[in-house]
């Protein structure tokens, strides 16, 4: 699994300078388009793994598992705004789409903050009411799939984005790699909840994805998150 803060660390000493030198490069163009097809291949992803999370969370009751496909919307909503900031770029230039792309990172960070509350509260009834989540084999499939699919995303993006220069490619690639984290918890609470049947294991593990949402919201409304 790629670690956020390893990769932000390496990557972080050259951000400027790819920043200054990228807009230049005469293949930026083809770096662009390289671009947009690795987020349509998430967004293709992505719709598959909401719609399957969800569904089979809300038949198993986990809210982890539910957790889990609305961050896959969100992040839907976030490929398709850089879809758009790509295309714009590709016909009118760099620097027409950048405040948008700000405005996109936050409102992106405030359905994350938001999601976070959910998962708290409800894994808060879950252990107030001693009331757990069934097994699900399709979310337990779902979510373990989504690991592999999220690092080779996560490496490409990261790739393309210190070529690019571009801080919201580097953004979007942190959230697959945040989500591929986020997989790992699912997938640890699921086989733990099938082995045991422990009711209390959903709401434990929902407190795991609470971190990782808190920190994905945090670094999309500051920018920490550098090419």
């Amino acid at each position: 699994m790629l670690n956020a803060q390893h990769l932000g660390d390496s990557d972080n000493q050259c951000c400027a300078c790819a920043l200054r030198t990228s807009i230049s490069r005469p293949d930026r163009p083809d770096l662009v388009r390289r671009a947009f097809r690795l987020e349509c291949i998430t967004i293709g992803w992505m719709v598959i793994e909401a719609a399957v999370a969800v569904w089979s969370g809300l038949r198993a009751g986990s809210v982890s598992l539910v957790a889990f496909g609305i961050d896959s919307v969100i992040e839907i909503a976030s490929a398709m705004v850089l879809l758009w900031r790509l295309h714009v770029e590709l016909r009118r230039g760099q620097q027409f789409a950048e405040t948008a792309e700000r405005l996109a990172a936050r409102t992106a960070s405030g359905l994350l903050f938001a999601l976070a509350i959910y998962v708290v509260l409800a894994a808060a009834w879950q252990i107030w009411t001693s009331s757990g989540q069934s097994f699900s084999l399709p979310g337990l499939i779902v979510t373990a799939a989504a690991m592999p699919v999220m690092y080779v995303l996560a490496k490409q993006k990261i790739a393309v984005a210190k070529e690019l220069g571009s801080r919201a490619m580097r953004a979007d690639a942190m959230e697959s790699v945040t989500c591929g984290w986020l997989s790992l918890v699912v997938v640890a609470g699921l086989i733990v909840q099938g082995l045991t049947g422990a009711w209390w294991v959903d709401a434990v593990a929902s407190a795991g994805i609470t971190w990782f949402l808190v920190k994905e919201g945090r670094e999309a409304w500051t920018g920490d998150c550098c090419c």
